[in-house]
């Protein structure tokens, strides 16, 4: 009889979580698996995106997937840190502080047009991004787990924003969009909403007990030395790009290696492939770049595409980390 190893469970239970939130998310699996990776690799997810393509129901719809709480901050320039994180009201029946808990205190939030909010009000995000906590009046609350933030950016609107900091961007694990629908998927979308959304029947397939423990699983698969290597060449690589004012911080190369595992037990392996840190390079690296101002004309530089160069001028390790890897997985199957 075939064992059946951790990493087949990681594979069952994610596939199952990708496909629960596609019946609400049509047509953009890449997206839905990027944010199931970061999810299961304990990061937080950008939604660089226009408005009306799905960001509320993608929250939504992984939080009903997992079975855990949702909640939506709707970032305004007049919105306060207390109003993010919560805030201590005297209760009169006993003549102490009580604390009240803010919006942030769910399992899955979506930070609606994360750079409306000023930056003091944006700066009430980092500690619960950073150690899953909030410090309100010097005492440290702990946030619900798991914790997912997935903030959102309009990219074409820039009348009262505020700029997010180099900090607080290099602090999400993956950038990422939805874009529009092709034409077949939005046919496919309109006919789903015709007698009720789909959202209203969505069941969960994993608990938040079990996205814990796959979270745990996945910070086991086994990383090769031959990956970490090439993982900290593209990483290293972007601080000497000639189009990079300012180039990916050692976060961005623990980021991109964890996103990378979580890749791997999603497709049921035990060990990390070079093709995971490939596949998952820009959506974790690009967003963290700080590009030179060129000038007209001459400023076509993106980050995608200093990191789709790299990708393409960094030699990757092509069996040292198959190998490898194999022999791990082989050794956890006798155990």
């Amino acid at each position: 009889m075939e064992r059946i190893g951790p990493s087949m469970i990681s594979l069952r239970e994610g596939v199952a979580l990708v496909a629960n939130v596609e019946r609400v998310i049509v047509g953009k699996r890449e997206t839905v698996e990027q944010v199931v990776i970061a999810l299961l690799a304990g990061g937080h997810v950008l939604l660089q995106d226009v408005p009306g393509v799905g960001k509320t129901m993608l929250a939504r719809a992984l939080a009903r997937s997992i079975g855990g709480e949702v909640a939506r901050v709707q970032c305004t320039p007049d919105l306060l840190p207390a109003d993010i994180t919560g805030s201590s009201i005297l209760d009169p029946r006993t003549g102490e502080l009580r604390f009240v808990p803010g919006p942030l205190f769910a399992h899955v939030v979506l930070a609606d047009e994360l750079n409306r909010a000023t930056p003091r009000a944006q700066a009430a995000f980092l500690e619960a991004l950073d150690e899953g906590q909030v410090t309100v009046d010097g005492r440290t609350h702990p946030l619900p787990r798991p914790f997912f933030l997935l903030a959102t950016l309009n990219p074409v609107e820039h009348h009262g924003t505020f700029p997010l900091p180099e900090g607080q961007l290099d602090r999400f694990m993956v950038a990422t969009s939805l874009g529009y629908p092709s034409g077949e998927d939005e046919l496919r979308m309109l006919a789903s909403h015709v007698a009720a959304h789909p959202i209203e029947t969505l069941e969960p397939v994993v608990t938040v007990e079990q996205v814990l423990a796959l979270q745990r699983e996945v910070r086991a698969v086994h990383v090769s030395e031959a990956v970490r290597r090439y993982a900290l060449e593209l990483v290293r690589r972007t601080r000497t790009a000639p189009a990079v004012a300012l180039g990916c911080s050692p976060r961005a190369g623990i980021a991109l290696l964890r996103a990378a595992q979580a890749r791997a037990a999603l497709g049921g392996r035990s060990f990390v492939l070079p093709d995971d840190v490939k596949a998952l390079a820009v959506p974790v690296l690009a967003h963290r770049l700080i590009l030179r101002d060129e000038g007209p004309g001459e400023g076509q530089a993106t980050g995608a595409g200093v990191v789709d160069r790299l990708l393409r001028d960094v030699p990757v390790p092509l069996h040292a980390a198959g190998a490898e890897g194999s022999r791990v997985a082989r050794r956890r199957a006798d155990a």
